[in-house]
């Protein structure tokens, strides 16, 4: 039960800021100079954008995270958190892949947050820290897994050990 009341709030957490986030984005249309830099999707589905109906949905999202971080930080956060309660919740019998794949996921943020440091907008700044911060989080609760394995403790309600 608790478990559902956390996927139910990440969800809700996810949904509401999606919408906000593809809303705020929308802003696109109405900025024609930005067309070149943000509207990717639309050249990769469309080619050259003439007009603001040339403009993908997806690229709302870019914008959004370019200029008006802020909910897709948010998304990011909600998604990140719904992946690692599933990992948890499916490897949490077996320790040792549960430990890799939190690294997996550390791993994956640092190299985005890395990706995108030298991002001359605000969006780009604030998505480096929120991908590094989630590096270390998913990092720090892998490094204490694997402590929790190391030290072999085994109490009623713990985790099952594999040896």
């Amino acid at each position: 039960m608790k478990y559902a009341v956390q996927y139910l709030i990440a969800s809700m957490l996810l949904a509401f800021s999606t919408f906000i986030a593809w809303y705020e984005g929308s802003a696109i249309k109405d900025v024609p100079w930005e067309w070149k830099h943000t509207a990717l999707f639309s050249t990769v589905f469309n080619g050259q954008i003439t007009n603001n109906s040339d403009i993908s949905q997806l690229d709302y999202f870019i914008y959004a995270a370019k200029f008006h971080p802020v909910y897709p930080i948010l998304i990011l956060f909600s998604l990140s958190y719904i992946a690692t309660l599933s990992g948890y919740l499916l490897l949490k019998n077996n320790i040792k892949r549960l430990t890799v794949f939190l690294s997996a996921i550390s791993i994956i943020h640092v190299l985005l947050g890395l990706t995108i440091y030298s991002s001359p907008t605000v969006g780009g700044k604030y998505f480096t820290f929120a991908f590094l911060f989630n590096g270390l989080i998913n990092l720090s609760l892998a490094i204490l897994f694997f402590l929790r394995m190391r030290k072999g403790t085994k109490k009623k309600g713990d985790f099952i050990f594999f040896t």
